[in-house]
């Protein structure tokens, strides 16, 4: 788990494994995200996305779950257009795709240490950003 120091930032991934029924990440994830921390707009965007198409959830499901991450989580981060120019910058110096360096700028822009995924290399750091893949 983090330290008390570190402020998170979930990628969709583990909102969606939040949401998930009968997935060996759910307890997991729950547990990460009652610890606190923070998402942006695109992570709840993505969630809804996955949990209609992949995962086939009803609409009352979606915003089941979407109520009740905002109230366990403090209120999403809005992108900007300096979200927007951070990110660029980062996906032009780390190669990343453009979303994922989306969620990247977020998180640094929220001064969070730390950003839970599985989408990306455990144990980077980028501009004091640390990586870390929980569910390995």
């Amino acid at each position: 788990m983090r330290m008390n120091a570190e402020l998170a930032f979930f990628d969709t991934n583990v909102l969606v494994y939040a949401a998930a029924r009968d997935d060996r990440r759910t307890e997991l994830a729950g547990r990460l995200l009652a610890n606190g921390g923070i998402v942006s707009v695109q992570i709840l965007n993505e969630l809804v996305a996955v949990a209609i198409g992949k995962m086939r959830m009803s609409w009352d499901d979606v915003f089941e779950s979407l109520t009740a991450f905002r109230i366990i989580l403090p209120p999403a981060r809005t992108l900007t257009l300096e979200t927007h120019d951070s990110a660029v910058a980062i996906a032009r110096r780390y190669g990343f795709h453009i979303y994922d360096s989306l969620i990247i700028a977020a998180a640094v822009q929220a001064s969070c240490t730390v950003l839970y995924t599985e989408d990306l290399h455990d144990g980077q750091v980028i501009e004091g950003l640390t990586i870390r893949n929980p569910f390995l």
